[in-house]
């Protein structure tokens, strides 16, 4: 018996990467999983039944159970398909693991209009319309009295939570991405769902675009997207029913917990600032902290 047996999961951006790994793992564990790709390019182009259904031949050859799903998550009626199926199918929805994504970097001078709506759509979009469908699942089921545990993995970025040059399209998806795990996490609790978000690190179409050559070197390859799959599978679990409303980087075997926004510094009066008293206490608002670009993370 696995951690997940008669669980349904559904995975979108499942036919590569971590959403690969991802569904291989929850299917191992003894989930039955909607493998969702629309198999399109890095930057959102076309489509492809292959990725999807390679997926679900392996989980099947391992002796799991699994089907395929091309809906494009990123419109209200992708979202709404890929809950039905998963739920018609099998009979009921556990887990959604939010992981379809693309790239479309540029300098924000560069940019244009549609690499920022695609990227958006794609990402923060496509996070919250299945979201939306499986929340309203999960809604009528307890409402109906029926006893249910859900769980929403979403997938930010440290370029959501740190922000990163180049990529302003990508990481304020990715900040949204957190902002409406937290906001998830908040409505969906009442009815036994819990919303948490990881921010991997790993090697895929993604990373190896943006960040170059990230093969194995000797030893344990910590850049594996398979690193990234146990927690979300963790995440899963009826175990993790008190976690809720979190952030977790992953890269190799270490596991951070993000701390959400949260005051640093402060300075008070009983009476409105001006200009130049922000200025003569600046130093005590900022204390020992730079008052510069807050740093990108590049290494535990």
């Amino acid at each position: 018996m696995g951690s997940l047996e008669g669980k349904v999961a559904i995975v979108t951006g499942a036919g590569g990467g971590i959403g690969r790994e991802e569904a291989l793992l929850l299917a191992s564990e003894g989930a039955k999983v909607v493998v969702n790709d629309i198999g399109g390019s890095l930057q959102g182009q076309g489509s492809d039944a292959t990725p999807a259904q390679k997926v679900v031949d392996e989980i099947k050859a391992n002796g799991g159970e699994a089907i395929a799903n091309y809906d494009d998550i990123s419109s209200w009626t992708g979202g709404e398909k890929i809950v039905k199926q998963a739920v018609d199918t099998y009979g009921q929805l556990n887990i959604l693991v939010n992981n379809a994504g693309i790239l479309r970097d540029k300098m924000s001078f560069n940019m244009e209009e549609s690499d920022w709506d695609d990227v958006m759509r794609v990402h923060l979009k496509g996070h919250f319309s299945a979201t939306h469908f499986a929340s309203i699942y999960w809604r009528e089921q307890a409402k109906a009295g029926n006893q249910l545990s859900g769980r929403i993995i979403n997938t930010s970025s440290e370029a959501g939570l740190y922000g990163n040059a180049g990529q302003a399209n990508y990481s304020a998806a990715k900040a949204g991405i957190a902002a409406l795990t937290w906001v998830m996490a908040r409505e969906l609790e009442r009815y036994g769902v819990t919303a948490n978000a990881i921010a991997p690190r790993a090697r895929t179409r993604m990373t190896e675009s943006t960040f170059g050559d990230l093969s194995a070197k000797d030893g344990f390859d910590v850049w594996a997207p398979g690193n990234v799959a146990p927690i979300v599978a963790w995440l899963a679990t009826d175990e993790s029913a008190s976690i809720n409303g979190q952030i977790f980087v992953v890269f190799g075997g270490t596991v951070q917990l993000i701390a959400p926004f949260s005051a640093v510094g402060t300075i008070k009066k009983d009476d409105r600032w001006s200009i130049k008293e922000l200025h003569d206490n600046k130093d005590a608002l900022f204390g020992s902290r730079s008052s510069g670009t807050p740093p990108f993370p590049v290494a535990f």
